[in-house]
């Protein structure tokens, strides 16, 4: 494929998977939004600890051999229907280890409601192994519109629901019927937007090739995960569910924006990169971009979004809510450098080294548990805080092996990401002090928001930052009907 055409797969596959994950997650906020004008901070809490266990074996079914999918140079109907047989089967095994297991969580918690949560919210391993394998699909071929439409069309059906029935008094049962509804509604919706279907063909040698590949990535993302929401179980067993309550929700407007874009630059860079995974200097030149682009856009979202944080919290969810405000500063902190990170593990997938990414997450991994037990006496506040400094230090260990392997080092990363840091950090400022002459609530909160976006889009302008330059190109070749250069 010719370069521009790349380009323009690339653009515009981002572009759909921006739309499927800002259109689903932002119907998914709203929703959470009036979830939690009905639903109190405690069942908040209990789900939240009972996701996390969920969110870990969803790891289990659907990592590695997805991404072995995708990564794969050829991969036919022998292959997609295989791993779909796998993720099945690895569902039915997990989910009865949940099933079993759920009185012994229960128990650790001290919540006997738990033991059942655990058993009907583990059903959604079942369409999370199809799911993976549809995605997986779309991700090869970069058509994202499907997956688009179906994920809106899952969040809106699902919200809907669950609102319902927390406003008919199901209490965090709402939740966990959101949850149902959503995973079956997609899979079921994929089904009619997505031209594959699964047909009774196993090759096991296929499933070994990938295996090959896959079970490292798959390690990787278990580790990831488990140390990712060792957090949230710690908080959980440490304080209350009210703290657990209060720290999900304030992490949750900072994941939002960024796993939207993080996810988006995961979808697409892994199928892209791994076309020019016999070119070096191309992949480096791809990350490169991908970093620089992505953190324009973040380090804003999450300076304003930290300095804005008061007003926001008390407009959206109300001031029973407003004790989440220092955790959702923080995790600003801790998720404005994933897209650095995601795009940098990308591009050692997209290279094929996969032992690379293991060895990274177990380094991670070995840093974070240091971390966590040093601040596990700390108050709540400062053990998150201890977290972010964590994830900064990640940022250096991730990007480290692509000195060697692409020739892009840490000084040339953090040469890129400064001209945005430097302008987001300005604005951030003037936000803050905004907030003592603007009057709080909806009006203070509007206020901040446009001062925000004028003065970066103004410093932008002013010291011609090339990301700035390069996405305002971008908008205008693609209104104008033209192909980016």
């Amino acid at each position: 494929m010719s370069e521009r055409g790349t380009k323009s797969q690339i653009i515009n596959g981002l572009f759909w998977k921006v739309m499927e994950n800002g259109g689903s997650q932002g119907i998914q906020f709203v929703i959470s939004i009036l979830l939690a004008r009905l639903l109190s901070t405690e069942e908040y809490g209990i789900i939240n600890i009972v996701l996390i266990f969920v969110t870990i074996a969803n790891v289990i079914v659907q990592n590695g051999f997805g991404t072995a999918l995708i990564q794969k140079r050829e991969a036919d109907g022998r292959d997609y229907s295989s791993v779909f047989f796998v993720n099945l089967a690895a569902a039915g095994v997990i989910y009865l280890v949940l099933y079993l297991g759920a009185p012994f969580i229960a128990a650790f918690y001290e919540n006997p409601q738990m033991t059942a949560i655990v058993q009907v919210l583990s059903l959604v391993l079942f369409p999370g192994a199809v799911i993976s394998v549809q995605t997986a699909y779309v991700s090869r071929k970069m058509e994202f519109k499907g997956l688009c439409i179906s994920t809106m069309a899952a969040a809106f059906g699902s919200g809907v629901v669950g609102v319902a029935m927390a406003a008919a008094g199901f209490g965090v049962w709402a939740l966990v019927g959101q949850q149902l509804l959503y995973y079956f509604l997609l899979m079921g919706v994929l089904f009619v937007t997505v031209p594959w279907r699964p047909s009774a063909v196993f090759a096991p040698e296929r499933v070994g090739s990938m295996f090959r590949f896959g079970w490292k990535l798959l390690c990787a993302s278990l580790v990831d995960t488990l140390f990712t929401n060792l957090y949230g179980l710690t908080v959980g067993k440490l304080y209350d569910e009210n703290t657990m309550g209060v720290y999900s929700r304030g992490e949750q407007f900072p994941k939002l924006i960024v796993t939207n874009l993080g996810t988006a630059i995961q979808a697409v860079m892994l199928p892209a990169l791994s076309a020019r995974q016999t070119h070096p200097e191309q992949v480096a030149g791809l990350l490169r971009r991908a970093i620089k682009t992505s953190v324009f856009v973040v380090l804003p979202m999450m300076a304003g979004l930290a300095a804005a944080a008061d007003n926001l919290v008390l407009v959206l969810l109300g001031e029973k809510w407003m004790a989440c405000v220092p955790f959702l500063q923080i995790s600003c902190l801790a998720y404005a450098v994933w897209p650095m990170d995601i795009a940098n593990l990308q591009a050692l997938n997209a290279m094929g080294r996969s032992d690379v990414f293991l060895k990274l997450e177990i380094i991670k991994k070995c840093v974070g548990v240091v971390i966590l037990l040093l601040s596990m006496r700390c108050g709540a506040v400062t053990f998150i805080a201890w977290k972010a400094a964590g994830d900064f230090l990640c940022t250096f260990i991730n990007a480290w092996p692509n000195q060697r392997i692409l020739g892009y080092s840490i000084r040339q990363l953090w040469r890129d990401v400064f001209p945005a840091l430097g302008v987001s950090a300005v604005m951030g400022a003037a936000v803050y002090l905004a907030r003592f002459l603007l009057p709080a609530g909806l009006l203070g909160l509007a206020g901040q928001v446009v001062l925000g976006v004028a003065v970066y889009l103004f410093l932008s302008w002013i010291f011609r930052l090339e990301s700035f330059r390069y996405l305002w190109r971008l908008v205008w070749e693609k209104l104008s009907g033209g192909a980016v250069g």
